[in-house]
C-alpha cells in the first residue's frame, strides 16, 4: 500500500514551467487611405517612398493577464504625392505563467509581439493589395533591437529629468 500526500496547488505551480500563453488575437484597427485616386495607383516611373512607424503597447488587464499591440503607421510617397497611408493595430491578449518579475518585460515586448507580427504583416499586404497596390510586405522586425532602443530612450529621458532638477 503507498501512501498519498495531498498536494498542495501553490506548490505544484511552482514546478509549473515558465509560458506565454496566447488567449486571443483580434484587429483593434485598421484605417487605409487612398487620397489621390486614381492618380496614384497609375504606374510611374519613380520608385514610392516608403516610411514605416512601429510600436509595441503592453496593458495589464488582469493578475497575469496582458494586452500587447502591435501598432503600424506606414506611408508612401511618389514625389511629394502621398500613394498611401495605412495604420493598423493589431493586439494579443497573453498570460503568463511562472515568468520572474524581471523577465516579464522583456517578455511581453520582445516575445508576445513577436508571435503576433506575421498576422499583422499579412493583414497590412492584404490592406494595401485591395487598395490597388502591389501587397506592403514588411521585412521582419527585430523585437530584442527595438525593445533596447526603447529602453536607451527611456534612460536617457530620466538622466535628462535629474539634470534639469539639480
Amino acid at each position: 500500500m503507498t501512501e498519498e500526500t495531498p498536494i498542495d496547488p501553490a506548490a505544484a505551480s511552482q514546478q509549473d514551467p515558465a509560458s506565454l500563453q496566447i488567449l486571443t488575437q483580434y484587429l483593434r484597427d485598421l484605417s487605409f487611405e487612398n487620397p489621390n485616386a486614381p492618380a496614384s495607383l497609375q504606374t510611374n516611373e519613380e520608385a514610392p517612398r516608403i516610411s514605416v512607424n512601429a510600436n509595441v503597447n503592453v496593458r495589464q488587464l488582469g493578475e497575469r493577464e496582458y494586452e500587447v499591440g502591435l501598432q503600424f503607421r506606414v506611408e508612401t510617397k511618389t514625389g511629394e504625392q502621398v500613394n498611401f497611408i495605412v495604420e493598423l493595430v493589431y493586439c494579443g491578449l497573453f498570460r503568463t505563467v511562472n515568468i520572474p518579475e524581471e523577465s516579464l518585460r522583456p517578455v511581453l515586448l520582445i516575445e508576445a509581439p513577436r508571435q503576433l507580427f506575421p498576422f499583422a504583416r499579412r493583414i497590412l499586404a492584404d490592406a494595401t493589395r485591395d487598395g490597388g497596390f502591389p501587397p506592403l510586405l514588411l521585412d521582419p522586425i527585430n523585437f530584442v533591437e527595438l525593445y533596447q532602443q526603447n529602453m536607451a530612450e527611456q534612460q536617457a529621458g530620466a538622466s535628462d529629468a535629474a539634470d534639469k532638477a539639480n
